[in-house]
């Protein structure tokens, strides 16, 4: 890069979000740079996640004929544990066998290189191990351009994509935004352990390039708020658990430590057995919801995924959100281009427009009570665990005791433990965070 060099667009970040913008503007005809620190798009990811095919079916349609992915899931498990037990449900349906499967387990590392490739074959010049160190602006405060820990690094554009990850520290230092909270940021562990793919189907009862997610909630954080998850990949198991921030601050618990407690779990710890431990990363994840969503825009710049606090931590979804916040933000960029509109806040208001009329914004809208509702009460992951499993077992061991004598029992134990009072407010708070 030459100093001052100029481009249509520059995007910060080579994520499921960048990656999703830079794609859509290179196609538009844009003159687009994309800036990412790491060695390579994906070098910094070595997690596996899970990809949403919507997303990213309507960035490449073909997708599935060149993308490393790794099984199609085909099931879900979702447990509620206590140190030796767990209760919960699941879903199998082999119409997840289906021609054009719905969701994928893949490893970051080897998806996010792929995806920038297509950046690269649209048109996209992608600058990596460049740190975006600020962002220039104009007397008028307008966002021209950004300067990177390169020597001449100083680079304008008539707009700059923000998809820099939670941290979102570019937008921070540029005033553009609130530095996060505690409170809407949690520190997630994970592992991928490696073991043969026989042994992977056999355990968890697949074929082919069948997968299961298990996502699991309770005692495992030690009282904090938070969950964990296994996902199967194609010769490896994705393992991980995260909690708040402030939780951690507050407690003074280790996240491994919380990690190492889950792949103990009595439910857990034959599934991964003999497994070899290849990978491991920590990572903070956007967890705040709609309530901490910054400001989307403003002169010269918009800002997508993480770095917009977008997912859904309910339903784990944050993939498909950051791939869908990048192409709006790119689809309005390119609209305004197209119409010769300068990149004003008044013409990127488009985009949180488009925001709002997606599922994006609609479901983080949906849950926006829950975060605060999980932090404040606590004996969600403690008490409820316990009660649950303990009601299980009690219903299901043949004693010689009576049906009607268990159910008293049941009932007994969680009016003494939360009351009647307790358990009418914990339903109410429930409903209306979910509703």
């Amino acid at each position: 890069m030459t100093q001052r060099e100029h481009f249509d667009a520059i995007v910060v970040g080579a994520g499921p979000a960048g990656n999703s913008a830079a794609l859509v503007m290179a196609r538009g005809g844009l003159n687009v740079l994309q800036i990412e620190r790491g060695e390579y798009p994906g070098a910094k990811n070595v997690q596996g996640a899970i990809l949403y095919a919507d997303a990213i079916e309507r960035l490449i349609p073909d997708f599935r004929d060149s993308a490393p992915l790794e099984r199609h899931v085909i099931e879900q498990r979702m447990w509620m544990l206590d140190d030796e037990a767990f209760v919960g449900t699941s879903y199998r349906s082999d119409r997840f066998n289906e021609q054009r499967p719905n969701r994928y387990t893949i490893i970051r590392a080897q998806f996010d290189k792929w995806f920038s490739s297509k950046v690269k074959e649209a048109g996209a010049l992608v600058v990596c191990e460049t740190t975006v160190t600020g962002l220039l602006k104009d007397k008028r405060g307008r966002v021209i351009g950004v300067s990177t820990d390169r020597d001449q690094g100083e680079v304008t554009a008539d707009v700059v994509v923000l998809a820099d990850g939670v941290n979102a520290l570019i937008g921070s230092r540029a005033g553009l935004r609130k530095e996060l909270t505690p409170n809407d940021v949690a520190l997630g562990v994970k592992e991928t352990i490696f073991m043969p793919r026989e042994v992977i189907d056999a355990r968890f009862n697949l074929k082919g390039n069948e997968g299961v997610v298990i996502e699991a909630a309770g005692s495992i954080t030690a009282g904090m708020a938070g969950t964990a998850f296994l996902y199967t990949n194609g010769d490896s198991v994705s393992i991980g658990i995260g909690c708040l921030i402030s939780d951690f601050k507050t407690s003074g618990v280790r996240p491994y430590y919380l990690l190492e407690k889950f792949k103990q779990h009595p439910s857990i710890a034959p599934l991964i057995e003999g497994g070899e431990v290849k990978e491991y990363a920590a990572h903070m994840l956007p967890e705040g919801g709609y309530n901490a969503i910054p400001q989307l825009y403003g002169d010269g710049w918009v800002v997508a995924g993480d770095a917009a606090q977008m997912l859904n931590a309910v339903h784990r979804e944050g993939s498909n959100l950051a791939m869908t916040s990048g192409r709006l933000a790119a689809e309005t960029i390119v609209a305004a281009k197209a119409k010769g509109k300068a990149m004003t806040a008044s013409t990127l208001k488009a985009y949180k427009r488009a925001l709002d009329d997606s599922f994006v914004i609609k479901d983080l809208k949906k849950y926006r009570r829950l975060p605060n509702v999980l932090h404040n009460n606590k004996h969600f992951f403690t008490d409820y665990p316990r009660l649950l499993t303990n009601a299980a077992e009690t219903m299901l061991r043949v004693d010689g005791v009576s049906k009607k004598e268990k159910e008293k029992s049941v009932m007994g134990s969680f009016r003494a433990e939360r009351g009647l009072r307790g358990l009418a407010i914990d339903i109410l708070k429930m409903n209306r965070a979910w509703r």
